[in-house]
């Protein structure tokens, strides 16, 4: 009976870890509030060079549908801006991508001309060793969290809400650790 409690302590700890890494997920809105566009002066290379993304991150792109897509592309094709066999492509004018590994991806615009005149972005994902965790009370630049149609949240309530996600999640791992053991 011992060893089962052993075990169940463990398994408790390791979900409690991951439910915690999971809530440090950030959502990046590609080029912030001008969003995925060919129009006006949005350097996207700037815009991802300015951000510290992860895995577990959320890329949101936010377009008008009837003028523009998001295609995920190789590295060739984002050099060349060649659109013709995308890896993934997606038209709904607010598209979610999840990173789930660590690298380069690479997102074009397929309507013709708009990649060529700068209308793509290399979300480079880094290794956990190579990026470093930003202190406490400060987000990342520019990240937004999901909202039900009204305006996006301020960064600051960026923090508080993963913060009182961790302390719910806190909260459950402890509820079945007593539990386990009671």
């Amino acid at each position: 009976m011992g060893f089962s409690k052993s075990v169940a302590a463990r398994a408790v700890v390791l979900v409690a870890v991951a439910l915690l890494r999971l809530s440090d997920a950030a959502v990046y809105t590609v080029g912030d509030s001008g969003g995925w566009t060919s129009i006006g002066n949005l350097d996207y290379k700037q815009w991802a060079a300015a951000k510290t993304f992860q895995v577990g991150d959320i890329i949101r792109f936010e377009y008008n549908a009837q003028f523009h897509n998001v295609m995920r592309v190789t590295h060739p094709m984002y050099k060349a801006c060649n659109a013709s066999a995308p890896l993934a492509t997606y038209t709904t004018g607010n598209d979610t991508v999840n990173i789930t590994a660590k690298g380069h991806h690479f997102f074009i615009c397929g309507v013709p001309g708009h990649c060529q005149s700068g209308q793509k972005v290399d979300i480079n994902v880094l290794r956990e060793s190579e990026s470093s965790p930003a202190p406490l009370g400060t987000s990342p630049a520019s990240a937004s969290v999901p909202s039900a149609g009204g305006p996006a949240p301020s960064p600051s309530g960026a923090i508080t809400l993963k913060a009182s996600s961790k302390v719910c999640l806190a909260m459950a791992a402890f509820a079945v650790f007593v539990s386990v053991f009671h």
